[in-house]
């Protein structure tokens, strides 16, 4: 390692670090799900086409993870992005995806207001972390359009 990589990785603030952290858990949980229904946008996708959004989700999340531990600045606009586009996907899920829907492709009865409940938390989560990435766009130094 040379001396100036060895001052990056000491100079690395830890939010960042538990920031890289976080999105290399959400690549591993979205990869994980390859091959279950997958709502989005409404509707619950089963079979080849969930597995494709799966797929596309996965490279979504190792693209950040991996912009966010090379601190590119594109990926702090495609965070933030990201980030929206699962807030609004979670309402609109919420929305249109009944309890009977789900009850009938998981098999087993649902509890309406604790998925709710669970939702708007996990979507109140991810607004809390876009604000923290809003807030330290400092972090990300790098300009090059290209991770490599």
């Amino acid at each position: 390692m040379t001396e100036g990589q060895e001052l990056e990785m000491d100079s690395r603030p830890l939010g960042l670090v538990l920031l890289t952290g976080l999105y290399l858990f959400f690549f591993i949980v979205t990869a994980t799900s390859y091959g279950n229904p997958f709502p989005f946008l409404g509707r619950i996708y089963v079979g080849t086409a969930a597995k494709s959004i799966v797929f596309v989700d996965s490279l979504i999340c190792l693209y950040l993870f991996l912009g966010i531990y090379k601190r590119q600045l594109l990926t702090w606009y495609c965070l933030i992005g990201y980030n929206l586009f699962e807030v609004v996907n979670t309402i609109i899920n919420l929305n249109m995806i009944t309890t009977a829907e789900l009850e009938r492709i998981i098999g087993e009865p649902i509890d309406k207001e604790a998925l709710v409940v669970n939702n708007i938390a996990s979507a109140l989560a991810i607004l809390l972390l876009t604000q923290y990435i809003y807030r330290h766009r400092a972090f990300f130094t790098n300009r090059r359009h290209y991770l490599f």
